[in-house]
């Protein structure tokens, strides 16, 4: 088993005081920026783009055919089983995990077999109430400009069909893998960052029997809280031009449903084991000034008041089944979240299989 290794990234202290004010200030600007921007790899962190050991896996679904990347467990064992999900801007190609990070080759060679769902952007990996539109204008009457809003009549994932993909990650594929490859489709592990770690908690709600283990990295999970459904409109507008009311009317079940605060009993009663990670928003010596790292801020401390809400959540539960990762720098990017995969990765593999 090869050891994983990372550097501590450097940085000043702060004071407690100066601390929250930064925080505080974060949260107030994050709300004013789109969640689904987020400060990608800046050299740091390791960028494999395409792992040639990784093959494509396609597999049917009701929203046609989906394609994941597997990579294999170096000891080729099929018990060990891992769902990898994305964030917010998940592209069609490859995983942001396989593009930015050797987190998928760090987990094989833990012996953990490797599933990176590829697609469903803005989706929050959730069966839709509707495929996205607006103002019942059909899609495609637009072209895809990647300036945010104004895709929302463009052509896409998930507006010419209603996003299925919380169903398709636990019947679909999870029978694929289990019928093709041997794959043991219980007990496994998923984590995801951002919109990924929301609905790694939500796969784990409700499927336990699939999953034993998930990971929410800089996630949102306390989404009823004021202000979060329309900061999360506006994330969705941005990513792709999709419509939240599409995904869930307001406030109802189905809303609620996907709401980690509200859905914390169904963790504890499960026993799933949780990582939960968020950093302070303070950027690293490896962040430099930018807008990006500026946003990366933001978006860190409002996923940081998200956390930490859910935890006391937790806590009032009696839920000790939880790990909290809290590191005093990091912001909302990639070089961050490779950093806590590789401090989840032994605890991950201790609780699957």
């Amino acid at each position: 088993m090869r050891n994983v290794r990372w550097k501590r990234r450097p940085g000043n202290s702060t004071a407690p005081g100066a601390w929250a004010r930064r925080v505080a200030s974060g949260v107030a600007l994050a709300l004013l920026l789109p969640l689904g921007v987020t400060a990608v790899g800046n050299g740091a962190a390791a960028s494999a783009a395409f792992d040639p050991a990784a093959f494509d896996f396609w597999v049917d679904s009701g929203m046609g055919p989906i394609k994941s990347r597997i990579l294999r467990a170096a000891d080729g064992n099929t018990n060990r089983v891992v769902y990898v999900l994305d964030g917010q801007r998940a592209p069609e190609t490859l995983s942001g995990w396989e593009i930015e990070t050797n987190v998928p080759a760090a987990l094989a060679s833990w012996n953990i077999n490797v599933v990176m769902p590829v697609g469903g952007m803005s989706s929050f990996y959730a069966d839709w109430n509707a495929p996205s539109s607006f103002f019942g204008v059909p899609p495609g009457t637009g072209s895809t400009t990647g300036s945010g809003g104004l895709d929302g009549f463009a052509a896409g994932p998930g507006k010419s069909y209603r996003y299925q993909w919380e169903s398709f990650l636990t019947g679909d594929l999870r029978n694929a893998l289990r019928d093709r490859l041997g794959f043991n489709p219980n007990r496994n592990g998923v984590f995801g960052l951002s919109m990924g770690g929301s609905a790694a908690l939500t796969l784990a709600a409700y499927h336990p029997d699939q999953f034993s283990f998930a990971g929410a990295y800089s996630g949102y999970l306390n989404i009823s809280a004021p202000g979060m459904r329309e900061a999360i409109r506006v994330a969705m507008l941005d990513a792709g031009g999709y419509n939240v009311d599409s995904m869930a009317p307001p406030w109802g079940p189905q809303w609620l449903r996907m709401d980690p605060f509200v859905f914390a009993p169904n963790l504890v009663r499960n026993g799933t084991r949780l990582w939960i990670a968020a950093a302070s928003g303070l950027p690293t010596a490896v962040d430099p000034p930018s807008f990006n790292t500026l946003n990366g801020m933001g978006l860190e401390a409002l996923a940081l008041a998200n956390t930490r809400a859910f935890q006391v959540r937790m806590t009032t539960l009696g839920g000790g089944n939880a790990v909290y990762d809290f590191p005093a720098f990091g912001i909302h990017n990639w070089i961050n979240w490779q950093d806590v995969a590789y401090r989840m990765i032994p605890d991950l593999s201790a609780n699957i299989g």
